[in-house]
């Protein structure tokens, strides 16, 4: 067993003793952090004011909240929104109002999880950031856009942190099996170099989590011992799909789902969809999106593409998890295989806007409904034909306000049955051509007498 003692001297985790005392000890976010970048400056210069540090589980978001305090010699002050209130952020305000006047220090409120405060909540701290009293250093896993208010933003930089990369990971095992100090150094541990690889892999760029499954590790072995692969993934547990209900990572795997149907990638959107799955997301959702999917990317080059994804929703409704979920694979990889258009979405978007742009433009006479004698002497229903009483059932006359007539927002593809659709469409734009031509002859037979708009109505 491991040394007697080794980890009963302090109660505090190996993550938290290794956390770096300088800024050239942080490993990893060399966007924000370098002798270049704005991070480091301001911390250097000591002028960093009010900011929110966004960025996953375990990429460095206390230490460098920490890292701040030290180099501006400002008192830190740790809270968190998950277990703290507003009742305690009076109370630090008022100890930095005193520490301000008696003592010209300032002091670093920092915030972690800030976006579980609601929005009264982050209002509380705004008269103390704007009068200077604090300097609000914010800590958040969840998109600020979407969580913290405009007002608090509006006050604050925001810092993005990326998750570690591998070999990030590996010199932070690297370094807490050789710090003797504040690591696992005097333990004079080995480890295998395929344990190290899948601790820096499945700790998925989470410094903390590395940190954790390595001191669980050692605390099973003497000093002196060799941690194997086994080892690491007993400590390592189950690994969980990284995923969210409704933050950012919510649409961002959404997202993904989406643009792999759309680049007609099976992988890519099998993968997608798993993670979606495995995450907790509600199956039902996914199936909506689905059958958007089918509508906006596939539309009429394969009008199946709808009906498989309904029949996927109702399947999943029948059936439930898991065996439903096979019916949102199926409908997946049919959407990736189908051939793609996305002519119709922008047929609509034309007519939409057309409809904002003559929203009161009159239903031509010959399109009306005549339902009572007044409104058949007034001329509604006047002229109109009826489609099916021509050859190709199809009459050249117009459908729509005269202010728009000669416009062409529907413009098939050659893509699977849409070419259909095409060449259709390019036959009846023949008819109406020769019909419009002059001495033409019309569509091809004469109207069957009698029929009018009348009786359609």
């Amino acid at each position: 067993m491991s040394e007697p003692g080794l980890f009963e001297r302090t109660a505090e985790p190996l993550a938290a003793r290794l956390r770096p005392q300088r800024l050239e000890d942080v490993v990893g976010q060399e966007h924000i952090l370098g002798a270049d970048k704005p991070l480091e400056q301001a911390i250097r210069r000591g002028d960093l004011g009010s900011c929110i540090l966004w960025g996953p589980p375990g990429s460095g978001k206390t230490t460098l909240a920490r890292l701040v305090a030290r180099y501006t010699d400002r008192h830190f002050e740790p809270f968190s929104a998950v277990t703290e209130g507003v009742g305690r952020v009076r109370e630090i305000i008022k100890a930095a109002e005193e520490r301000l006047k008696y003592e010209g220090r300032g002091t670093i409120l920092f915030c972690d999880e800030i976006h579980r405060f609601n929005r009264s909540q982050q209002d509380a701290f705004l008269p103390w950031v704007e009068s200077g009293v604090i300097t609000l250093i914010g800590a958040t896993t969840e998109n600020p856009s979407f969580e913290l208010t405009g007002a608090l933003l509006s006050r604050c930089r925001v810092f993005v942190l990326e998750p570690l990369r591998d070999e990030h990971v590996r010199a932070l095992v690297r370094r807490a099996l050789t710090d003797d100090a504040a690591g696992l150094g005097r333990m004079r541990l080995e480890i295998d170099d395929d344990a190290v690889a899948v601790l820096a892999r499945e700790s998925d760029g989470d410094a903390r989590r590395a940190l954790q499954a390595l001191e669980v590790a050692a605390r099973g072995v003497a000093t002196g011992a060799h941690i194997t692969l086994p080892m690491i993934r007993d400590a390592l547990q189950k690994r969980l799909a990284k995923s969210d209900k409704t933050g950012e990572e919510h649409y961002n795997l959404i997202s993904a789902l989406h643009k792999a149907v759309r680049g007609s990638d099976v992988e890519g959107a099998l993968y997608w969809l798993a993670r979606m799955l495995a995450g907790g997301q509600d199956p039902l959702f996914i199936a909506r999106r689905l059958v958007r999917m089918a509508s906006e990317d596939i539309g009429l080059a394969d009008p199946r593409a709808l009906t498989v994804t309904l029949a996927a929703k109702d399947a999943y409704h029948f059936l439930g998890s898991p065996e439903g979920e096979l019916a949102l694979a199926e409908a997946t990889t049919y959407l990736a295989t189908a051939p793609k258009s996305n002519r119709v979405y922008e047929a609509l978007g034309h007519a939409m806007r057309a409809a904002s742009e003559y929203p009161a433009e009159g239903v031509p006479l010959h399109l009306r409904g005549a339902p009572t004698k007044l409104m058949e002497e007034l001329g509604y229903g006047a002229g109109y034909q009826y489609a099916h009483d021509h050859e190709h059932a199809y009459v050249p006359q117009e459908y729509l306000p005269e202010v728009l007539r000669g416009v062409t927002w529907y413009r098939p593809s050659e893509m699977g049955y849409e070419k259909t659709v095409k060449e259709r469409m390019a036959f009846w734009k023949a008819l109406k051509d020769r019909a419009s031509a002059p001495g033409g002859e019309g569509a091809g037979g004469d109207a069957a007498p009698g029929r009018s708009a009348a009786s359609d109505s």
